[in-house]
């Protein structure tokens, strides 16, 4: 009589799973060496990685324009930040469900995707957040060349003067290319190198941000030239037209990390260590420097007379030497530190995942610069309506239908059991599906989709000119009511259509 063979996964004391150092290491046409499970010995991440790893991609220029942005939009300094931080103690629940996945499997999140989506389907939601993060990459390498550009300009003079290609001056595409090589250059280097630069590139930016508040504060006379702006909308039906909106806005943001989030927490040494260092690290920080970016915007409304949004255009206004060097070097910490964690990573994951006998992690970490390149998608913050409610609106929309899938079926269909092997196999297993694809989630996420962004439409400014590419109407009128909830319908509507969906289907729905 023959043994039993023995289970291919073992789970610790501790909750955590990891294959056995005996069992065979999955392979085949949906495995990689980065894409495989990482061994406990490896997941080492503490509180603290994490709660840096939120403090350097918080601080940086674009959410820092999220603050800056809705004071450009009438609200007050105590609106904006109270609509930031409800925005990002809402976005934390789904960062913290999806994340849980991390430390216990020691998986990424294009793999633990495959559990809903199959083998196969999950390159759907994988390539979807690649696209996005491609386009995110091209918006923060171009600000981060924008800064070096203009900071230096006011150092050494002459700059902006200089011949223009392709409608800019030489010298900024110099500045945009040189700042995109330093990016790939230390993502190539792999994860590790991620945490060393993010533990202290933190508590850098932070200083930096709070050197401009008190240079500002200074310009204007005192703090309380800063707490005295008024809202131009008050707290009346002008302020909820705008609230709700950007509400969604603020938590589209962070919808991308919401579900790649498991990219960095498989390096967890447990659950505690990402749950408090994202509750440590997300919320608060983001408020702080809400906080921060709304005082130091309502400082320039009272110095310059309007409220300069971009934190590189009012450092620039200063004509101290090392106070420019000083913004140079932190504008480049800043976007370095988001946009390698935050826009790299991932696609580069699920590139990995389109094709992982090809492509690792290096290789698809290239391919993001390049298309991020190719996108140019700066335009999208040319104007605060078009940043917060145009492009972070429908991305958090889409991104938001992928969540509920997700959260679904890892917490109620699955309750948080995965076998790990079978994540990897092609043509059988229970995350095969019907050849490699699970239409329910596929379902799912399109009607999760259309009723979230199907609405999506322009507004109109004081001129009569619409700010956006989508009718004023709306791209379905009927649904144009949703679209300022986007990302609240888009996962409530895919969390409640799949669960359904794989319960009236039964045991059967997943392995057929």
């Amino acid at each position: 009589m023959t043994a039993p063979t023995p289970p291919a996964q073992i789970t610790h004391p501790d909750g955590r799973v990891e294959l056995r150092l005996d069992a065979a290491v999955p392979h085949g046409p949906y495995a990689n060496q980065d894409l495989l499970p990482i061994p406990i010995a490896k997941r080492h991440w503490t509180t603290y990685n994490f709660t840096a790893l939120w403090i350097g991609m918080a601080h940086n220029i674009p959410s820092w324009t999220l603050a800056s942005g809705l004071v450009a939009l009438g609200m007050d300094w105590k609106q904006a930040v109270f609509t930031i931080a409800l925005a990002n103690v809402i976005v934390l629940v789904p960062m913290l469900l999806t994340g849980h996945a991390g430390p216990k499997y020691g998986i990424p999140f294009p793999v633990l995707a495959r559990s809903s989506f199959g083998v196969r389907g999950a390159n759907l939601p994988a390539l979807l957040r690649a696209a996005v993060a491609c386009a995110w990459f091209g918006i923060q390498t171009w600000i981060g060349g924008q800064g070096i550009f203009v900071l230096l300009g006011k150092i050494w003079g002459g700059w902006a003067g200089a011949a223009h290609v392709a409608g800019y001056p030489w010298t900024l595409w110099v500045c945009f290319l040189a700042f995109w090589a330093l990016e790939l250059a230390i993502i190539y280097r792999g994860m590790e190198t991620l945490r060393r630069f993010e533990n202290w590139a933190a508590p850098f930016v932070l200083v930096g941000a709070v050197v401009l508040l008190v240079w500002i504060t200074n310009k204007a006379g005192g703090l309380g030239h800063l707490l005295d702006q008024p809202s131009e909308l008050g707290w009346g039906g002008d302020f909820w037209k705008v609230f709700f909106p950007a509400l969604m806005g603020m938590i589209g943001f962070w919808s991308t990390l919401s579900l790649n989030i498991p990219d960095f927490t498989r390096f967890g040494a447990g659950q505690r260590a990402q749950v408090w260092g994202q509750t440590l690290g997300l919320p608060t920080t983001m408020t702080l420097f809400a906080v921060l970016s709304v005082l130091v915007t309502s400082g320039s409304q009272a110095v310059y007379g309007e409220a300069i949004w971009d934190p590189v255009e009012l450092a620039g206004k200063t004509d101290n030497v090392l106070g420019l060097l000083y913004a140079l070097v932190t504008v480049l910490v800043a976007t370095l530190s988001v946009n390698i964690a935050a826009n790299v990573v991932s696609p580069a994951y699920d590139l990995s995942n389109l094709a992982p006998r090809h492509v690792d992690f290096r290789t698809g970490a290239l391919i993001t610069g390049v298309v991020g390149v190719l996108i140019f998608p700066w335009k999208l913050t040319s104007t605060p309506e078009l940043y917060i409610f145009t492009w972070l609106g429908v991305v958090g929309g889409v991104l938001g239908t992928v969540a509920g899938v997700l959260i679904a079926d890892y917490w109620v269909v699955r309750r948080t059991h995965l076998a790990l092997p079978e994540l990897y196999e092609a043509g059988a297993g229970r995350y095969w599906y019907r050849r490699g694809w699970n239409w329910r989630a596929v379902l799912a996420l399109f009607m999760g989709g259309l009723l979230a962004v199907g609405g999506s439409y322009s507004t109109v400014d004081a001129e009569g000119r619409k700010q956006g590419p989508f009718p004023v109407d709306g791209l379905i009128p009927l649904l144009k009511p949703l679209a300022d909830y986007g990302w609240a319908v888009g996962l409530v509507t895919s969390f409640v259509l799949y669960t359904a969906l794989m319960r009236k289907a039964g045991p059967a729905a997943r392995t057929a």
